[in-house]
Parts: structure tokens; C-alpha cells; sequence
């Protein structure tokens, strides 16, 4: 009898060690989420003042004009932040049907649905889209003819979240030991804006497929990408590359833009010194004034709490 109460008792000594060890892990990784949330956010507000300070002062710039990410280094982590200015996407109120199909096409959508997503996009902008998709519940007044949202998107037929969002598909041929086996697949999200560029986009931070919609073609897209990955292009690179890039190129200009996406992704640092496996990120869709004539220069339009990053 005392063998078999022993038994028991170390049994649920057993399971109560593993709750409280779940429980100690779950707790410590809510923890480092919190963390990383007010230390992507603090990522943010640093890499705004130091864009505004570029705008405003002339020196030193802090972030060099056409850089598309910055690194910070707190004491308690480190942070990514990308800096997207909307000049890179295409304006999804008055995009072209050509250039919206050869976005859509190289998103990876087949053909079809390709078909299918240009024409609501068109449809919804025109506000005859609760005409193409009716709804069998109650019935409500029609959108206006513009999208005030980029997310109003989501509503159009024939667009999943993973078309509006991004995917991750399988890397083509056989696997290369230490390359990844997935390859991120861009979104709708991350090409089109209601505060896009009406024609030229801008060459350092344009995702691919914006720029296979405004006509460049593969091999181009190749040598603008590996130009700008070494350092941000200059008028000047730009104006070597022309040739390369072919009549496309009348499409990309290097100019300053009011609007930015600034997105930052955290990692906090544990007492051991390394950093946590939590990533956490967050965004701001950022507008600078005129200097001198608004007070604050810089206004929040969205803000994001929760988002993606690659």
C-alpha cells in the first residue's frame, strides 16, 4: 500500500512539474511578446523622428536617402525597421487594367483568377462591385466609387488573404542544402496603396512584381535588384542602367515622398545575453507635413498593432 501511494503521489508530483514548467514557459513568452511589442514600437518612433530630422535639417542625414531598412541596437534588444515609402506601390484608385493584370499575374495568381481579380478591382473602384457579388443576407448601401483603405481589397471577388497578404510557396528544383525551402510570395498589401504612385515608382524599394507591372522585364528586375542591394540607387546608377532596364525605366524616379510605411520587427534580449526567439513587429503609416507650418510635422495615418514582416 505505501508502494502504490508513493506511486501516485509521484505521478502527480510528475504532472504538476510539467503544468507549472508549461505554465513558467507560456508566461515567459507572453512576457518577451510585451517586450517586443513597446520595443518595435519605440523602433518606429525613432526611425520617424530621424526621417523627420532628414527632412527638416540639412547635415548629417541619420538614415541615408533610399536606404529601405535600418538596424537599431537598444540595451534590451535589437529592432529591424524597414522604411517603405508609398511612391514604391502603384495608387489602386487609378492603376491602369494592363499594369493591374501584370501586377496581379506576377503575384502568382493563375490566369484565370488573375482575370477574375483585375476586373472587381476595376469594378469596385468604379462602384458597380456589390453588382458582381451578391450577397444572399441583407442588403446594404454600395462603397463609393474609391477605396478610402487598401483593405477594402479584401472584399473584392476572387482575392484571399493569401493573394492580399502574401504566401510562402515551395522554392523550385531539388532543395540546395542551406537555402530556404520556402520562398516568400508578395501581397496585394505590399504593391498597392491608396496613397500609391499615379505613374513612377521608386526604383530602391518597389517590390518585384510592381516592377514587372510597370513593364520591366525579368532579367531587368534581376540587375535593378542586385544593383540595390549593394547600396541605394542614385540618379545617376540609375541613368547607367537605363539601357539595361529598357523603355520600362522611364518609370522609375528617385524623388522624396511625404508618406512612409515604417515597419519594425523587435527581439528582446534575455539575461543571458541572447535574444529571444520572439519576434514582434509592428507598423505606422507616417505623413510628413511642411516644416514650420504644422505642429506636430508628422501625423500617424494607420497604425498598425499587429503585422508582418519577412
Amino acid at each position: 500500500m505505501v508502494l502504490w501511494i508513493s506511486a501516485a503521489l509521484a505521478a502527480v508530483s510528475f504532472s504538476l512539474a510539467n503544468t507549472v514548467r508549461g505554465e513558467t514557459d507560456r508566461t515567459s513568452t507572453v512576457l518577451d511578446e510585451v517586450r517586443g511589442y513597446y520595443l518595435a514600437t519605440g523602433a518606429v518612433d525613432r526611425a520617424a523622428v530621424e526621417l523627420l530630422w532628414a527632412v527638416s535639417y540639412q547635415g548629417e542625414r541619420k538614415i541615408k536617402e533610399g536606404v529601405a531598412s535600418v538596424d537599431y541596437t537598444f540595451p534590451t534588444g535589437v529592432a529591424h525597421v524597414e522604411l517603405i515609402p508609398e511612391t514604391a506601390k502603384l495608387d489602386v484608385n487609378t492603376v491602369p487594367p494592363d499594369r493591374l493584370m501584370r501586377l496581379v499575374t506576377a503575384l502568382g495568381v493563375e490566369p484565370g483568377q488573375a482575370m477574375q481579380v483585375t476586373q472587381g478591382i476595376l469594378a469596385r473602384r468604379s462602384g458597380a462591385g456589390a453588382a458582381l457579388s451578391p450577397s444572399p443576407g441583407p442588403s446594404f448601401p454600395g462603397p463609393g466609387a474609391s477605396l478610402h483603405e487598401v483593405e477594402e481589397l479584401l472584399s473584392v471577388t476572387g482575392i484571399t488573404p493569401e493573394i492580399f497578404y502574401g504566401t510562402y510557396v515551395p522554392a523550385q528544383g531539388n532543395p540546395v542544402p542551406g537555402e530556404p525551402r520556402l520562398i516568400r510570395r508578395s501581397g496585394l498589401v505590399e504593391c498597392l496603396s491608396v496613397f500609391g504612385s499615379k505613374g513612377q515608382v521608386d526604383p530602391n524599394t518597389a517590390d518585384p512584381a510592381v516592377l514587372a507591372a510597370i513593364g520591366l522585364t525579368p532579367d531587368g528586375i534581376q540587375v535593378l535588384l542586385s544593383q540595390r542591394r549593394t547600396e541605394p540607387l542614385t540618379p545617376q546608377r540609375l541613368g547607367q542602367l537605363a539601357p539595361v532596364l529598357g523603355p520600362a525605366s522611364q518609370f522609375l524616379i528617385l524623388q522624396s515622398s511625404s508618406i512612409f510605411t515604417i515597419r519594425a520587427t523587435a527581439r528582446v534580449r534575455l539575461p543571458n545575453g541572447q535574444l529571444s526567439d520572439m519576434r514582434r513587429t509592428v507598423a505606422a503609416l507616417v505623413k510628413y507635413m511642411p516644416y514650420g507650418a504644422y505642429d506636430p510635422p508628422l501625423h500617424i495615418l494607420r497604425w498598425y498593432d499587429t503585422t508582418w514582416s519577412n
